[in-house]
């Protein structure tokens, strides 16, 4: 068994079973990397992967274990690479990082910009999602840290640190009928047209949880993952926007007007994921201060042996 054979498994995987898409990613020839798969699989005297034909349709049972040890020994030849690469480029590397639209797009700049005037020799990567994506990103392995307000907490080998706490606020444009109302109630929302997040994104399940508590079903005409998006369809006069404080800009968001509704609702939890396998570069951790000061080096790495010694028990 060879260490590629286990990295063409890992890709075919990666990529839905499509042997021509994981090709391409390995920078090698589809029949290559069929020939392969089935020396290791003649090797191992079993099939990895189910088939119709010549097409794979999924994982067997022995074929997801396989797979799950294989994604370990991948992740730990890439973290021996990080060891080396930490004592000999100390400020040199790759740096992914998973997360939402409205956090790439209102929270994150002014971290990134000191990121990078800190450390200039370091490549950053944004891979933007929906939270569940994100923490897929980072449970695979495919990036680094991932920030994200719901889901991220549903993978075992993710470690997540609360990062910040953010609400909500409503924006209308100027005049607009609500903005007479002295007391504005989850009630009196409730009789408005609102465009707001998909509840898959940004604190969206929150939102409709804290309708449906109070007994009430939100006339909700529009929804989308991007807030400039929201804003734009208000502007339009379509609705109510519903969205986080965080992406209401008075500088850029003229014609708009914002109304604070973080008494309607509770605060929402942005997360910080990262592997609990993981070897983390020292550029990693000073990003991760960049974004959240209280996450200091020793906090992190006092938390990744904490569940790692629970992992254990």
């Amino acid at each position: 068994m060879k260490l590629h054979q286990l990295r063409y498994l890992h890709e075919i995987v990666r990529h839905g079973l499509n042997i021509t898409a994981a090709a391409e990613a390995l920078y090698t020839s589809q029949p290559g990397v069929s020939k392969q798969i089935q020396l290791i699989e003649e090797e191992l005297g079993l099939q990895i992967f189910s088939r119709n034909g010549k097409r794979l349709t999924g994982l067997t049972e022995p074929g997801r274990q396989i797979l799950a040890l294989a994604e370990k020994v991948m992740l730990n030849i890439e973290n021996i690479k990080r060891v080396g690469d930490e004592y000999s480029d100390v400020d040199v590397g790759t740096f992914t990082i998973a997360t939402t639209h409205t956090q790439a797009r209102y929270k994150l700049p002014a971290a990134v910009t000191a990121f990078i005037n800190k450390y200039p020799l370091v490549k950053l990567n944004i891979h933007q999602g929906n939270p569940s994506q994100v923490a897929e990103q980072v449970s695979r392995g495919d990036a680094d840290i991932g920030l994200a307000t719901e889901s991220i907490r549903d993978y075992d080998n993710v470690l997540c640190l609360p990062c910040y706490h953010w609400n909500r606020c409503v924006v209308v444009p100027q005049g607009h009928p609500l903005l007479k109302e002295q007391n504005l109630t989850l009630e009196l929302l409730a009789t408005y047209p609102l465009i707001t997040y998909d509840f898959g994104f940004t604190g969206g399940t929150l939102v409709s949880n804290t309708f449906s508590d109070a007994g009430l079903t939100p006339n909700i005409v529009l929804t989308a993952i991007d807030a400039d998006v929201i804003k734009t369809y208000v502007t339009l006069g379509l609705g109510v926007g519903l969205v986080a404080n965080m992406a209401y800009d008075p500088d850029r968001d003229l014609n708009l007007v914002k109304v604070d509704v973080s008494h309607l609702f509770a605060d929402s939890t942005t997360y910080l994921g990262v592997r609990k396998d993981a070897f983390l570069r020292s550029y990693m951790y000073g990003f991760i201060e960049l974004i959240a000061p209280h996450l200091t080096r020793k906090v992190v790495n006092e938390a990744l042996k904490i569940s790692d010694n629970e992992k254990s028990v």
